[in-house]
C-alpha cells in the first residue's frame, strides 16, 4: 500500500498551533503525557489478554522504554501495549474524538495567556510532543494483527500513513527534536523527568543510556502504597496521569475499605471544571482495577452522574478478573462499592464545607452536585447540607441553614427565583416586594434549579416557593414597608382598581390568564407571574430553546396599585368609554412586562406603533 497523505481535522490543527506556540513554559510535561498514554495502552492489552491470551504473543512483561539518540537528535518512547491499526491512527491522531470539542474551541480567545488554562482543562496528550519536536513518527502494530503502520507529521496540517513491515507489537513514538531542545537527549535529565512526573506508573519506565536500560520509576501502583509513603507532589502527578489533567487537585481522598468487601479508592476532585462536564456524551473518569489489573475507565455503575467530576482509581479485591461489561452493569459487589464511594466522598465534602476554599469547589461543581437533589432521594439530606446559594442579601453563597436562621417573622417558605443571569435576576420586578419586606430570596441560575426544588419539596419543614409564581402572600411577614424603610406609597382606591382591572381583562382577553393587583411590586408598574401549579416562565424558556415546549401558556399580569401610572389609569378607568381608550395602554403594559421577562413580543410592529402614539 502506497503512502497516504491526509489532513488533520480542523480542531486538531487549531490545537496544534496553540500547543506549539503558546502552551507551556515547562515543556518537559510532554514526556509525562506520552508515558501516560503508553501506560494506558499496556493496561488495555493486559485486560484484553485475560480472555484472549494469544494477543500477548508470548510477551506479557509490559514496559515503556525511553531512548535518546544524540547522533540522530531523536527521542523515542516505546511500549509493548495494545498498539494501533490504520483506522486507530486516523481516529486517534488525526481527529479529536471527544465530546464537546467544538464548543471548547469556541471559548478560546486567541490571547495565549488566557487560553493556556483552558487548553490545560482540555488536555493535549499526544499532541504535546510537538512542543519539542519538529517532526513526529509513530511505528505501531495492533495486538492480534500482522500488519504494522507508520504515521508521520510535522504538525502543520497534514500527516502521512504507510504500511510498515516487521513492526513490533505496541507503539514506538519518535520525536525529531527542534533546535534548542537538546536537554531531552541527556539520559540523566530524562530519568529526573520520569521520576518527577511518572514515578507512580505501575510498570517499568526504562531510560536507555548506550547499551544499558535502567528503570527510572518505582513501578508500583501508587494507590497500593501507604498514605504515609506518598508525598503531595506524588499525589499531584498521579492525578495529572489518571485524570489527564493539568490543574492541581482540589481534594485528594485515599482510603482502603475493608470488611464484607475490600477495595482501595484514590479519588481526586479537580480544582478546575472540565470543559465537557455538561456535554450529553460525557463519561465517567474513574478507572476500575481488579487486583491491580486495569478493567475499564468507562464504568457508569461506579458513580452516580452527579459525582462525574471525580477522577482517580478504584481497585477491587473481590470482583472477578474476567468480569465483562455486561456483568458490571448488574454486579451487586459493584453496587456496594458505589454506595461506599458516594458515602465517603459526601462525608469528605462535608468536612471541607466549612473551609474558605469550599466556594471554589461550589463555583466549579455546585451545578453538577445539585443534580443529585433531583436524582438521589436516599442522599438528598446530605446533599442539601452541601449546597450553597447566592441570595438577594448575600453575594457569597450561603447554606440553607443560614437562610432559614434569618427568615423573617411570619415567613413560612423558602423563596427562590430562577433565571439565566444573576445580575438580571437581582433587578427582577418580581423581587421588589420581597426586598421591601427584607425577605431573602435564593437566586438560582443553573438549569437544574428548575427541577430539584419540586423533587425536594422542603428543607427543615420549610417549603420551597417561587417568588415568580402566584400565591406569594407577603402580608403575613413582618418587615419594612418600603425598600428604604419609608411608608408604602398610597394605593389607588379599590373601586378604581377594580374598574382598571376589568378594562385590562377585556382588552387582553386570552393573552393573559388573569389580571390582578399585586402586593409584590413596589417600583415597577406591572409584571408577569405564573399561576400556582403552572410551568415557571424560566423553565418554559429553557424548554423552548430545546424545542420541547408546546403552545405558550397565558400568564397572570400583576399591576401595582401604588405606581403613579397605575393610579392615574385607575382614575380614568371609571369614566364612560374608558375600556376602549385603555385597550392600547393595556397591550403596551403587557408587552413591557414581556420585555422585562426576556420574552419575545408577539407583534413588535404593533408595539412600536402603540409606543409612538403615546409619545
Amino acid at each position: 500500500m502506497a503512502e497516504e497523505k491526509l489532513s488533520f481535522q480542523a480542531e486538531v490543527s487549531k490545537l496544534l498551533d496553540l500547543v506549539v506556540h503558546s502552551l507551556y513554559s515547562n515543556k518537559e510535561i510532554f514526556l509525562r503525557e506520552l508515558i501516560s498514554n503508553a501506560s494506558d495502552a499496556c493496561d488495555k492489552l493486559r485486560y484484553a489478554g485475560l480472555t484472549q491470551p494469544e494477543l500477548l504473543d508470548g510477551d506479557g512483561a509490559f514496559q515503556i522504554v525511553v531512548t535518546p539518540d544524540k547522533a540522530a537528535r531523536t527521542l523515542t518512547i516505546a511500549d509493548n501495549g495494545i498498539g494501533l491499526n490504520r483506522q486507530d491512527l486516523v481516529e486517534n491522531l488525526g481527529t479529536i474524538a471527544r465530546s464537546g470539542t467544538a464548543a471548547f474551541l469556541s471559548t478560546l480567545s486567541g490571547d495565549a495567556k488566557k487560553d493556556m488554562s483552558l487548553i490545560g482543562q482540555f488536555g493535549v496528550g499526544f499532541y504535546s510532543a510537538f512542543m519539542v519536536a519538529e517532526k513526529v513518527e509513530v511505528l505501531t502494530r495492533k495486538a492480534g494483527e500482522s500488519q504494522g503502520w507508520r504515521w508521520s507529521s510535522d504538525g502543520k496540517g497534514e500527516f502521512t500513513i504507510a504500511e510498515a513491515d516487521a513492526a513490533p507489537r505496541g507503539a514506538s513514538i519518535t520525536l525529531f527534536l527542534r533546535e534548542g531542545e537538546d536537554e531531552y537527549l541527556e539520559p540523566e535529565r530524562l530519568r529526573r523527568i520520569v521520576k518527577t512526573y511518572s514515578d507512580h506508573i505501575a510498570l517499568p519506565v526504562l531510560v536507555a543510556d548506550g547499551e544499558t536500560r535502567e528503570a527510572a520509576n518505582s513501578a508500583s501502583a501508587l494507590w497500593t502504597r501507604s498514605k504515609a509513603e506518598i508525598s503531595p507532589e506524588q499525589y499531584k502527578e498521579f492525578y495529572h496521569h489518571v485524570g489527564h489533567a493539568f490543574d492541581d487537585p482540589w481534594l485528594t481522598l485515599h482510603y482502603k475499605a475493608e470488611g464484607a468487601i475490600e477495595y482501595t479508592g484514590l479519588l481526586f476532585v479537580p480544582s478546575q471544571k472540565p470543559f465537557d462536564i455538561f456535554h450529553p456524551d460525557r463519561k465517567q473518569h474513574l478507572k476500575l482495577y481488579v487486583k491491580r489489573v486495569f478493567i475499564t475507565d468507562d464504568c457508569d455503575e461506579l458513580l452516580p452522574s452527579y459525582l462525574r467530576f471525580l477522577r482517580g482509581v478504584v481497585d477491587s479485591q473481590d470482583l472477578p478478573l474476567n468480569i465483562s461489561r455486561e456483568m458490571l452493569q448488574h454486579n451487586p459487589l459493584l453496587s456496594k462499592i458505589r454506595t461506599g464511594l458516594v458515602k465517603r466522598v459526601l462525608a469528605e465534602l462535608k468536612k471541607k464545607a466549612a473551609d474558605a476554599d469550599y466556594a471554589t469547589f461550589w463555583d466549579s461543581f455546585g451545578a453538577v452536585l445539585k443534580e443529585g437533589l433531583y436524582e438521589d432521594f436516599e442522599r438528598r439530606a446530605d446533599l442539601l447540607e452541601l449546597c450553597r446559594f447566592r441570595t438577594t442579601l448575600s453575594d457569597e453563597p450561603i447554606a440553607l441553614s443560614t437562610y432559614i436562621a434569618r427568615m423573617k417573622e411570619g415567613q413560612e417558605a423558602i423563596y427562590m427565583i430562577t433565571g439565566d443571569d444573576l445580575a438580571a435576576l437581582k433587578k427582577s420586578p418580581q423581587l421588589e416586594g420581597f426586598i421591601a419586606k427584607g425577605v431573602e430570596v435564593l437566586l438560582l441560575t443553573d438549569p437544574i434549579d428548575e427541577f430539584w426544588p419540586g423533587a425536594v419539596g422542603s428543607c427543615q419543614d420549610k417549603p420551597f416557593r417561587s417568588a415568580a409564581q402566584g400565591g406569594a402572600d407577603l402580608s403575613a411577614i413582618t418587615g419594612g414597608e418600603g425598600a428604604d424603610g419609608a411608608p408604602k406609597a398610597e394605593a389607588a382606591p379599590s373601586d378604581a382598581m377594580a374598574a382598571l382591572i376589568a378594562a385590562f381583562k377585556l382588552a387582553l382577553g386570552d393573552e393573559v390568564k388573569d389580571v390582578r393587583a399585586s402586593d409584590r411590586l413596589t417600583e415597577s408598574a406591572v409584571c408577569l407571574v405564573a399561576d400556582e401549579g403552572d410551568m415557571g416562565l424560566h423553565l418554559e424558556r429553557l424548554l423552548r430553546q430545546h424545542q420541547q415546549a408546546g403552545a405558550r401558556p397565558p400568564r397572570i399580569l400583576e399591576v401595582n396599585p401604588t405606581h403613579a401610572l397605575i393610579r392615574r389609569l385607575a382614575g380614568e378607568a371609571q369614566a364612560e368609554g374608558a375600556a376602549d381608550r385603555l385597550a392600547d395602554t393595556a397591550r403596551l403594559l403587557l408587552d413591557q412586562a414581556r420585555i422585562i421577562e426576556g420574552e419575545p413580543l408577539p407583534d413588535p410592529a404593533a408595539f412600536a406603533r402603540r409606543l409612538a402614539a403615546r409619545l
